[in-house]
């Protein structure tokens, strides 16, 4: 499991005064503010949530150290992590998608069939970006118990059942 989990990124600076967007990836959005000090990617910063409102598709934050514009920009882009710790306990059947990132997909015969390389959600529920053994494209699956009947984190894996032909050349 990661030792850090990515929970928001900063988007554009937003006015004059330091305030940046942030896209919040927290099932609750706004709880972001609740888990302490953020970190940058590489561990060399942090920030602590000042003040947080909503926008049209995104927050507006407000972040220590971060006064004006210039500085503002400088943050554009930029990932923001959590120790894990900090994080509440997933409840059963709810997973954190860093823990899916890397799990191998095997099929009901127990075949392996590729490598979860993402989870996309575009609206309508989320979807698992699958990669198929020796392939370069992707192919995406809803992450549904008829779709995905076992998700085995301790031992590495997912059982999936996919539409018939879809790994198939």
């Amino acid at each position: 499991m990661a030792a850090r989990i990515c929970v928001a990124q900063i988007g554009a600076a937003h006015g004059t005064r330091g305030e940046v967007r942030l896209w919040s990836f927290t099932a609750d959005p706004a709880a972001v503010k609740d888990y302490g000090p953020l970190e940058s990617e590489d561990g060399t910063a942090q920030f602590a949530i000042e003040a947080l409102r909503p926008a049209r598709n995104h927050l507006v934050a407000r972040l220590s150290g971060v006064r004006d514009r210039a500085q503002a920009e400088r943050l554009a882009n930029l990932r923001l992590y959590v120790p894990r710790d900090r994080l509440p306990q997933a409840a059963p059947d709810e997973f954190y998608h860093a823990d899916l990132i890397g799990l191998a997909a095997h099929g009901l015969d127990g075949c392996q069939i590729g490598t979860v390389v993402a989870i996309q959600n575009f609206g309508a529920g989320d979807l698992l970006e699958l990669r198929a053994a020796g392939e370069s494209k992707t192919v995406l699956l809803p992450f549904t118990t008829a779709t995905v009947p076992v998700v085995d984190i301790a031992g590495g894996r997912i059982v999936i059942d996919p539409p018939h032909n879809l790994f198939k050349a």
